[in-house]
């Protein structure tokens, strides 16, 4: 048993703990290239063994594809899951040198990017990546039967790997799934509501299920690769799960706030769509002046020469500085829990620098 006396940081210091690993973002950006390099031929070969109907689908999605069926140079996605599945593997002692966690890396990313096909479906969104959303290209039949292609691709993958803990896995990671697609289900039902329908409680245990899981998801199904005592499988769930609720309500500051030239989606589309992101909803719940004004705002049908004025009734009443405080303390949360597993906060470098990247990136 590990000595577990010993802190990565408290509350109050984590991030001073965590050294210059975790504060350093080429450091992450470093881990995001050795996992998309690792991950890619897993993530390639499950594709090319679709049916070719959605195989052009899937491509199209990843990047690797334009619309026409050319040969594209595309980004599929910035690593972070199969990065967290990587990192939580050699940090609790998993060989490295290959990743033997390399096939369930790629079985992670590709239940995340069968959540991006149909939540972009459900949502409306109409770019990703900086292109138009497969859907639109493609349809939403299409779109959405490529994304089940993907999750069954995913379960298979695990499911074939002859390590020892992929039956695990596989089992952790359906499981995930079902709680994903709670996650959207209580997502999509919000936005029939009006806004002062819905609480700050809800939107949170949303976003744990929609975001959180899959990263707390990654983070065991790692540690399972490892060979990791039980507790340990589940303090890097709950260091996942509180990273990506950190991870979520900066992506909703980004969403009304974020810059479209390196978002790849226009400036205020949560607002456009009326969505109830966490930042909307703690203003919102706020009882303040701006609160109402905000209200009467998303009671209203959308115009686009409003978008200023909402996006400033969010800022005044509180729903910014909320969030980016909130996403402050779930990584505290986090830190917290990493300890548990892992108190060297050498060992766990890998594992601190893609948290503090995903809580502090702007795009």
């Amino acid at each position: 048993m590990r000595d577990r006396r010993t802190s990565i940081g408290s509350r109050g210091d984590s991030r001073a703990a965590a050294g210059p690993a975790a504060c350093d973002g080429q450091e992450a950006a470093a881990i995001l290239e050795r996992a998309r390099v690792a991950v890619d031929p897993e993530l390639r070969a499950a594709v090319d063994a679709l049916p070719s109907s959605m195989r052009r689908i899937a491509r199209y999605h990843f990047g690797w594809e334009h619309a026409d069926g050319t040969s594209a140079e595309g980004n599929a996605g910035k690593a972070i899951r199969p990065a967290l599945v990587l990192a939580a593997a050699a940090a609790l002692g998993g060989p490295a040198d290959p990743p033997a966690a390399v096939r369930a890396a790629a079985a992670v990313e590709l239940v995340h990017n069968f959540t991006l096909l149909h939540d972009d479906v459900m949502d409306r969104d109409t770019t990703r990546r900086h292109r138009p959303t497969a859907w639109r290209v493609f349809g939403d039949a299409d779109a959405i039967l490529a994304g089940d292609a993907l999750q069954a691709l995913a379960l298979g993958m695990l499911a074939g790997d002859p390590h020892p803990a992929s039956s695990a896995a596989v089992a952790r990671l359906a499981a995930c799934v079902v709680e994903l697609c709670e996650g959207q289900q209580a997502d999509t039902a919000m936005e029939k509501r009006g806004p002062a329908e819905v609480t700050l409680d809800e939107v949170l245990a949303m976003a744990e299920a929609k975001t959180g899981a899959l990263l707390g998801c990654a983070c065991a199904v790692g540690a399972l690769y490892a060979g990791a005592a039980d507790e340990d499988v589940e303090a890097l769930d709950a260091f996942g799960r509180e990273a990506g609720l950190a991870f979520q309500l900066i992506d909703d500051v980004i969403g009304i706030w974020g810059d479209p030239r390196y978002t790849g989606k226009p400036a205020g589309a949560d607002l456009a769509v009326r969505k109830k992101s966490l930042p909307v909803v703690a203003a919102l719940a706020s009882g303040t002046p701006a609160a109402a004004e905000l209200a009467g705002l998303y009671a209203a049908p959308y115009q686009p020469a409003d978008l200023d004025r909402t996006a400033l009734a969010v800022e005044r009443a509180g729903g910014r500085a909320w969030a980016q405080d909130q996403a402050a303390e779930r990584m505290s949360r986090a830190m917290d829990e990493l300890a548990r597993a892992i108190p060297d906060p050498e060992s766990a470098g890998g594992l601190l620098a893609l948290a503090e990247f995903v809580t502090r990136r702007s795009a």
